[in-house]
């Protein structure tokens, strides 16, 4: 796993040559926005649970076939699986975020995921629609705009100073992230 720090210096090595200023611009960057960084780790990681739950249940109630016997969701321990890969999945687009470098998220979730869902019959197209609601989801809490009217009274905000502009970057990184889970699943 590398993070935005070893990566310069992994690079630099390669060439062997200096980090140059440029890269320099790009750790200082990173740095400014590590506040911002952890509050959108927190704002994920403290409603994972609820966001992949209610991924898993979107995805369901447009097919509920997946439910019925002989779905992929149906008994109860392929369920509990579907719920465990979600939250694996969440993690470490989690850990990609923090680290602000997708080599965790390559290297230890989708490095061979396809071909595993394929050989356990999995169907890509219903696992790619969970993932796309999880990053719907990760984009409204890093902004700090849960959904109230489906929250009700267990709505959490996380009081984050962070302004709509300020955190664009941070949904784009995220969303990229998620992209290439759906990628990788595609």
């Amino acid at each position: 796993m590398l993070d935005a720090f070893s990566r310069a210096v992994v690079s630099a090595d390669a060439s062997t040559s200096c980090i140059d200023s440029g890269k320099i611009g790009e750790l200082r960057g990173y740095l400014s926005a590590a506040n911002r960084r952890l509050d959108a780790v927190n704002a994920i990681a403290s409603n994972a649970s609820c966001m992949v739950s209610d991924a898993i249940a979107g995805m369901i109630c447009e097919n509920q076939g997946l439910i019925q016997a002989g779905g992929n969701c149906y008994p109860n321990r392929r369920m509990a699986a579907c719920l465990r890969d979600g939250e694996i999945v969440l993690r470490y687009v989690t850990y990609a975020l923090l680290a602000g470098d997708a080599s965790v998220l390559d290297d230890r979730c989708l490095n061979g995921l396809k071909e595993t869902y394929a050989a356990l019959g999995v169907p890509s197209t219903s696992t790619v629609r969970a993932v796309q609601i999880m990053k719907a989801q990760a984009a409204a809490h890093i902004k700090d705009e849960p959904s109230e009217a489906r929250a009700g009274a267990k709505l959490r905000k996380m009081g984050s100073t962070v302004t709509e502009d300020r955190c664009a970057s941070l949904v784009a990184e995220a969303s990229s992230y998620f992209d290439r889970v759906i990628s990788a699943l595609s």
